[in-house]
């Protein structure tokens, strides 16, 4: 549930006064140019929606956002940190953008007001651009898949520890690890069960002599 404080304090202001004041008034966010700040867990209720024990109240997660009373260059930075934090939390709760919703939707009050005189489907078409580009971010299986293989492909190329190299020429010298069909040794690689298997074969095909 959307919120404006009406007033030009910072974030960290707006929570220091819930904290402090003695009012039925709470918040779970302030959201100002800079960052938001957290007044309350998400698993309490805030009274911010004037609706008693009405969902307002008892099922919204409130965001108030800073620098409503001047507006200007700081309220709007204020409101794009809003509508991140929104699209954020749609995204960690699996929620659709219809779960967005404003103070006046719950007791008729005109809030957020500078928002409203904006355009509320402004703000949502904000809060959709954010989520998008979140969505963007996501990596597909895909590009995960590839990441590993270039770091396998990494390991493949980088040579053999010096304390190793004695050993790894022991092991090709009895013919127990050669590398692949091509000679291709990979000897920062990972071994696989079957790759391992084959070693250990080789191992017990060994005569006492050649252990």
């Amino acid at each position: 549930m959307i919120h404006n404080t009406a007033n030009d304090a910072p974030a960290e202001n707006e929570v220091a006064y819930m904290l402090r004041n003695t009012e039925e008034v709470s918040f779970h966010f302030a959201v100002d140019d800079r960052e938001a700040v957290q007044g309350l867990p998400l698993d309490r209720n805030a009274w911010a929606a004037g609706d008693g024990t009405g969902p307002g109240n008892m099922q919204g997660i409130h965001i108030e956002i800073c620098y409503s009373l001047s507006g200007g260059e700081r309220f709007a930075r204020s409101e794009a940190n809003a509508a991140e934090l929104c699209a954020r939390l749609l995204k960690q709760y699996g929620w659709g953008l219809g779960k967005i919703t404003k103070h006046q939707d719950y007791n008729g009050k005109y809030c957020p007001h500078r928002t409203l005189d904006l355009g509320w489907e402004r703000f949502l078409q904000l809060v959709r651009d954010k989520y998008d580009k979140l969505e963007e971010d996501d990596m597909t299986k895909a590009e995960v898949e590839k990441i590993i293989a270039d770091y396998l492909a990494g390991l493949g190329k980088k040579n053999a520890s010096g304390w190793a190299e004695p050993a790894i020429a022991d092991c090709k010298a009895r013919g127990i690890m050669v590398g692949d069909g091509d000679g291709n040794f990979w000897p920062q690689s990972f071994v696989t069960r079957q790759e391992l298997a084959q070693v250990a074969a080789k191992l017990a095909g060994l005569t006492d002599q050649d252990r």
